[in-house]
């Protein structure tokens, strides 16, 4: 959030809206990788909708071109969309990979959750008292 606003302050919209397009693009892929593996690995799961695997390998194929396309055009758009995809990795140590933390960090996140969903109106909040 911080880099966006950062980068909302220097660059215009387009350029923005360039650096998110390029990042969902590029999940996408991974999402259809991760379909692809599992298919492979697990294929007697339950799936509750199944297509022919066809499908999945043209859309990755058709991905692969258009992402390839992306990185020789604007090389800088994608470079700057793969480090604001790295920002997160920070956050995933300190809020997800880290088990034993301190009680102190854990209220400080808590703290932070519970003013996120109170500033957005997303979740009703969980905590203090029940009379916030």
């Amino acid at each position: 959030c911080l880099a966006t606003l950062i980068i909302m302050l220097v660059g215009d919209t387009y350029t923005l809206i360039n650096y998110v397009s390029f990042i969902n693009y590029l999940c996408y892929g991974v999402t259809i990788i991760g379909l692809i593996v599992l298919r492979w690995k697990k294929p007697k799961i339950f799936r509750p909708i199944k297509v022919n695997f066809l499908i999945p390998i043209t859309y990755l194929a058709f991905w692969a071109f258009l992402l390839i396309f992306s990185l020789y055009s604007e090389p800088i758009v994608c470079g700057v969309g793969l480090i604001i995809i790295l920002t997160g990795v920070p956050v995933f140590f300190l809020g997800v990979y880290w088990r034993n933390k301190p009680k102190c960090v854990n209220r400080l996140i808590e703290s932070m959750t519970c003013w996120g969903q109170k500033l957005c109106f997303v979740v009703y909040p969980q905590c203090g008292s029940a009379e916030e």
